[in-house]
């Protein structure tokens, strides 16, 4: 992928990019390039002609017992598949437009909260997208005329002296009481406490409860009238607590990274559309949130922040690095808060990848699925009574998915031992699948991308693995930004035990599992019967 040298070179790539982005999302059928028509007509053609020329060993007698096992579990992901895109058509094509109407009405009548505070942080970011960043801001604050008071979290000068100087220079109209800029340097490290600090700055200040709070990172950049689409929302359900935005990526790295944020993201759109039909969703990302100030500045809030903890058997008592929005998301969820999405209003995250690309996908792996994972266990424990069934079950399901997705490449491979050519009509069924399920994305895309479905799978098989290796590896840590932060990698003796102990559980696991799958397909004699 391009990636431009110089700053004036990437302000002004951003900017072409961002204008496509500004446009209208194309139909469906309008987001089909000649080239991914053409793939998507040959794996057709593929498909078919091993369907008609490979014998269909699904139901010979020595592999009839995996078949049904394998169906079982293919039955269930896309029922479960299925019914998150069944709820968010109904919740986008029947909920949602009544929701965006109240809020619209009620901004046309001049509704507007009283005041705005907007918590950012940043740690050494690209020049160009700091200014895009705080220019977006400020603009839609002038235009909306709401006092804004933005609180901005720092590590250092340098990222202060690129803000002041853009505000001095292009924001001079914008008058004192209309845009308040406070920067709030950290005296300790790591984000967490970033946030902590400007939390207690504005208990500091005369904050009304039903004043709006934004959480944004240095990287976010405001898509337009994001203010207008998100604030009146409160004002129109007066039990909504927090919300979040739609995101789109701008990816400056390898191309495959590239594709794969767009998959993940158009993921997110299906998956957070389910989730608001509940009136809950599974993540207030830190990218853009909006809090109702009286749900977080309060003092268990601000140390739920700052010092979030797990106390685990093996690892002892240990805190977070990242996963900030989980434990703002957990406090709230804990506490029968409503949550929604709104899905047009958009933030671009900019996302420059200069490492490795497949390094750093298992590295994003690592930390979202060791925050989910970390998070999801005492969200299981809160139990269906503490929020709507159906978010605990999804809570509950990425537990159990991260070990059903492993059952049937494992078993494919195995059963091509049992019934030689087996395997191919395992990849029938992954191609066929996994093209099927790329369909329902694009709905959620701007663009269809026939790489996705061999993308998805390629996810689905790294994440569920990352998954299970974290599960017994809670307090491993890694966080590239702010300051390249890590925890968990001790060198004392008893670090190495219990690292040691861990691997340990892994592997006993890791061999239970194996054990059990190839008892029932017959390759191992049961003990037991």
């Amino acid at each position: 992928m391009y990636s431009p040298e110089s700053e004036y070179e990437f302000d002004k790539d951003l900017a072409v990019r961002l204008r496509t982005f500004e446009q209208p999302a194309p139909s469906y059928l309008r987001r089909w390039a000649l080239p991914h028509v053409v793939i998507l007509l040959v794996t057709a053609l593929v498909l078919q002609w091993l369907l008609f020329n490979k014998p269909n060993r699904y139901f010979n007698p020595e592999v009839l017992h995996i078949s049904l096992i394998l169906g079982f579990l293919g039955i269930w992901r896309f029922g479960w598949w299925f019914t998150h895109s069944v709820r968010a058509a109904y919740w986008g094509n029947l909920v949602w437009p009544g929701m965006r109407q109240k809020a619209d009405d009620l901004w046309a009548a001049g509704w507007r909260p009283k005041r705005l505070h907007v918590q950012m942080t940043t740690y050494y970011e690209e020049p160009s997208i700091t200014k895009r960043v705080i220019g977006s801001m400020l603009g839609q604050v002038r235009r909306e005329g709401i006092p804004t008071t933005i609180y901005i979290g720092t590590g250092s000068p340098y990222d202060e002296n690129i803000i002041r100087d853009f505000v001095e220079t292009y924001a001079q109209d914008i008058p004192d009481e209309l845009a308040k800029l406070v920067f709030v340097r950290q005296n300790q490290p790591g984000k967490r406490m970033a946030i902590g600090l400007i939390l207690r700055a504005m208990c500091r200040e005369e904050v009304d409860p039903d004043d709006l709070v934004i959480f944004m990172d240095g990287d976010a950049l405001y898509g337009g009238d994001v203010l207008q689409k998100c604030l009146p929302m409160f004002a129109a359900d007066p039990e909504l607590g927090a919300l979040t935005t739609d995101e789109e990526v701008i990816c400056y790295g390898p191309d495959w990274i590239a594709r794969w944020l767009d998959m993940r993201f158009a993921q997110r759109r299906l998956a957070m559309q389910s989730h608001a039909l509940a009136g809950r969703v599974l993540t207030l990302t830190g990218r853009m949130s909006v809090f109702r100030a009286q749900h977080i500045l309060t003092r268990e809030f601000i140390r739920n922040i700052e010092a979030d903890h797990l106390d685990h058997w093996l690892w002892g008592r240990f805190r977070f690095l990242s996963g900030d929005d989980k434990s703002s998301w957990y406090r709230l969820l804990s506490g029968g808060v409503k949550m929604t999405y709104v899905p047009d209003a958009t933030v671009y995250t900019i996302e420059v990848i200069k490492e490795n690309g497949m390094a750093r996908m298992v590295q994003n792996f690592r930390r979202w699925s060791g925050n989910m994972l970390r998070n999801g266990a005492r969200a299981i424990a809160l139990g269906p009574r503490r929020m709507p069934f159906f978010i605990w079950w999804c809570v509950v399901d990425q537990r159990i998915a991260m070990w059903t997705m492993m059952v049937s490449p494992i078993m494919a491979v195995l059963a091509s031992f049992i019934q030689p050519g087996y395997f191919w009509n395992c990849i029938i069924w992954v191609v066929f699948s996994r093209v099927v399920l790329s369909l329902f994305l694009f709905g959620y895309s701007r663009k269809a991308d026939m790489s996705w479905p061999f993308i998805l799978y390629l996810n689905q098989v790294i994440n569920a693995s990352v998954k299970i290796y974290m599960i017994f590896h809670l307090s491993k840590q890694k966080w590239s930004n702010r300051g390249n932060q890590s925890a968990g990698g001790g060198t004392s003796l008893m670090d190495r035990l219990r690292n040691g102990f861990a691997l340990f559980q892994l592997f006993t696991a890791l061999g239970v599992f194996l054990t059990a799958i190839m008892s029932y397909m017959g390759m191992l004699e049961n003990p037991f019967f």
